[in-house]
């Protein structure tokens, strides 16, 4: 049943919410513990659509989880790995799952992975794992969907990246970890979420330095090094970077917990531009807050440690209402500007040509039924809802559900005035209560 968030705007924004594991970090840690011959636990694991895909894809291979949803943590036993595929049915769900590609070489030396799906925000080709695997000294080949990697041994080598994908970087990380030698990726990617990665295989026993550098360097070592271990994994910078942005642009006031205001400088100060005020309380908690209308900027996404192109749809949301014209450019992804027709279905008026979106703010939005068209698009539309004046429906739910936990509810929290419901549901209840009428 299609589900559905119902808003009413025009409410402010207030009191504390807490901020989940990064769920681009945890998918990753959980593809490293095959690597591992036993019990590996993760703590701060959010209870996500992506990582129920990311468990199955472990399951699939053989590997047994246990998922505290209390505690969140999952304990996941690699010790009999049965199968070296990961399904079309899983892959094609979510692109993360493509890196337990990596993952499978180093410890099977072989895999058959499918090509990636998720979220259709443009071209992310897999061209740069396969490069660098080859080079590692796999043999691969792409038929029928599914890319075929075979590895007598893997030797490490010096890698370079064309360009600083994240993925890529991971992926080979993970193949690198048991390769005989040392293997240098050259302009890596330096996303905190690769820090984490590098910081969950050392405490399992791998050897990598240089993480969040353009230059990494993994020195391989026995499988018998590898060993079990605890890991807690850092807090999600685009959940913070959302509820950030939902009190601005409410012109609320919030305590934020469990996040790591350095992960997002870039942001931050973009916020602080446009008006907002930004506090540091304690080392892993902010206190958000804006009173008056926000002035319009300008930015263009970049890797890391440049403006994140997860909070760009966010940040053209806040630009909707704010005084001025704000242009953004997006240099990463082709289409990833497909919130625009629904923003303007709300009242907002953006003018898009090609990668730029110039958006001069409107005295408000009205509510209007608005369908979710990838994950941060959706997150954008719910906080153009709290906005604006009159009802909101935001439709496709399940792309939100990839990437927040409890979204309604930590919203609820704060002040929202947002509910779920689908409308197999509500007919159900209206039609018992005209039935009781009678």
């Amino acid at each position: 049943m299609a589900e559905k968030f119902k808003i009413i705007g025009g409410e402010t924004l207030r009191g504390e919410v807490s901020i989940g594991g990064a769920k681009n970090a945890v998918l990753k840690h959980l593809a490293a513990t095959i690597l591992v011959k036993g019990k590996t636990k993760i703590y701060n694991v959010p209870h996500l659509t992506d990582v129920d895909i990311m468990l199955n894809v472990l399951s699939d291979l053989g590997a047994k989880y246990v998922y505290d949803q209390v505690e969140k943590s999952v304990e996941v036993d690699a010790s009999n790995i049965t199968s070296i595929t990961a399904k079309y049915e899983l892959v094609s769900k979510m692109r993360a799952s493509f890196i337990i590609l990596g993952a499978l070489m180093s410890r099977c030396k072989e895999a058959i992975v499918a090509l990636p799906g998720g979220c259709a925000i443009g071209e992310r080709r897999v061209d740069f794992h396969i490069k660098g695997l080859e080079a590692l000294g796999a043999k691969i080949k792409i038929e029928n969907g599914y890319v075929h990697a075979k590895a007598t041994k893997l030797v490490g080598t010096d890698i370079y990246l064309d360009i600083p994908s994240v993925g890529a970087t991971e992926n080979l990380m993970l193949a690198a970890v048991l390769a005989e030698g040392s293997t240098r990726i050259q302009n890596a990617a330096q996303e905190p979420e690769i820090i984490d990665l590098a910081n969950f295989l050392n405490t399992i026993g791998a050897d990598i330095i240089g993480a969040g550098t353009s230059e990494i360097i993994i020195n391989g070592v026995k499988a018998e090094n590898l060993h079990s271990a605890e890991y807690t994994t850092i807090p999600d910078r685009i959940e913070a970077g959302t509820f950030m942005a939902a009190v601005v642009a409410t012109k609320g006031k919030a305590i934020i917990r469990n996040v790591f205001p350095a992960h997002l400088t870039f942001f931050n100060d973009k916020l602080i531009k446009m008006g907002a005020n930004i506090k540091l309380v304690e080392p892993t908690t902010i206190e958000v807050n804006c009173k008056s209308r926000l002035s319009s900027i300008n930015f263009v996404t970049q890797p890391y440690p440049g403006f994140p192109t997860d909070l760009q749809a966010i940040a053209m949301t806040l630009l909707t209402t704010a005084n001025g014209v704000g242009i953004i450019t997006e240099s990463l992804y082709e289409n990833r500007f497909m919130q625009v027709p629904d923003l303007r279905r709300m009242g907002a008026d953006i003018h898009q040509d090609r990668n730029h979106a110039i958006v001069k703010g409107v005295k408000n939005l009205t509510g209007a039924t608005v369908a979710a068209s990838d994950l941060r698009a959706g997150a954008a539309l719910v906080i153009a809802g709290l906005m604006a004046s009159g009802e909101t429906t935001v439709e496709k739910l399940h792309h939100i559900d990839r990437g927040y936990e409890e979204f309604e509810r930590k919203l609820q929290n704060l002040g929202a005035k947002i509910r779920r419901y689908n409308d197999e549901i509500e007919n159900q209840i209206k039609g018992v209560l005209n039935e009781s009428r009678l």
